[in-house]
């Protein structure tokens, strides 16, 4: 299930992100902002339970979060979303997996996978800015299941339809959030409009 997460704020260091002259230092603190203003959004349907509350005055009834959170970035660019995640969510763990495109084929290659013992006992937020082919995220939602986790999301900043696609027929089950959902792909499996390659423009790798 897609969600569009529209607003105002992130919509404006979006177009500001898609400029070719926003430099890395700022093309990172945008992203990290775009990725907290998206937290509320992608977080908004966890489970919850009732608590017993104490204030200065008497003892009232709060909620928490069932179950705990981990965040999972997709190595490189996946890095650059979550910091944003976690100026919100402190307490959530992070795992990490690493999946490369290969640019002649543009199937996912995967290449590291570390994790907390727990994942399934876990509510899972997969990081990524871009979700294109759709290629990278699907490989990442299969390798997550397969190490135990049952309870999965999606969170990136720009998808194309094809990636959307993709990643729904894979997995019909999951919600995917973005902040945009853009036109297409060009032949190069990149997304248009976009904003070229996230990974580069976040670490100053662009050639």
């Amino acid at each position: 299930m897609l969600h569009v997460v529209e607003h105002p704020l992130i919509a404006e260091e979006l177009t500001k992100l898609r400029d070719p002259g926003c430099p890395s230092p700022e093309f990172r603190q945008r992203v990290r902002r775009i990725s907290s203003l998206m937290v509320p959004s992608v977080t908004a349907n966890l489970e919850t339970e009732v608590v017993e509350c104490a204030t200065p005055l008497e003892i009232t009834s709060g909620v928490r979060v069932s179950r705990g959170i981990i965040l999972v970035p997709i190595l490189r660019a996946g890095l650059g979303f979550l910091d944003g995640f976690l100026d919100l969510i402190p307490q959530a763990s992070v795992a990490h997996i690493g999946v490369a495109r290969n640019e002649v084929t543009l199937e996912a290659e995967p290449y590291y996978l570390k994790h907390p013992p727990t994942i399934g006992e876990h509510e899972i937020i997969v990081l990524d800015p871009m979700l294109a082919t759709g290629g990278s995220a699907i490989h990442a939602v299969r390798t997550l299941h397969a190490a135990g986790a049952r309870h999965l999301r999606f969170a990136c900043l720009v998808a194309s339809p094809q990636g959307v696609a993709a990643l729904e027929s894979a997995f019909p089950e999951i919600h995917i959030h973005t902040a945009c959902l853009d036109r297409c792909l060009n032949d190069r499996g990149y997304i248009l409009p976009g904003l070229g390659d996230a990974g580069d423009r976040l670490f100053g790798t662009c050639a």
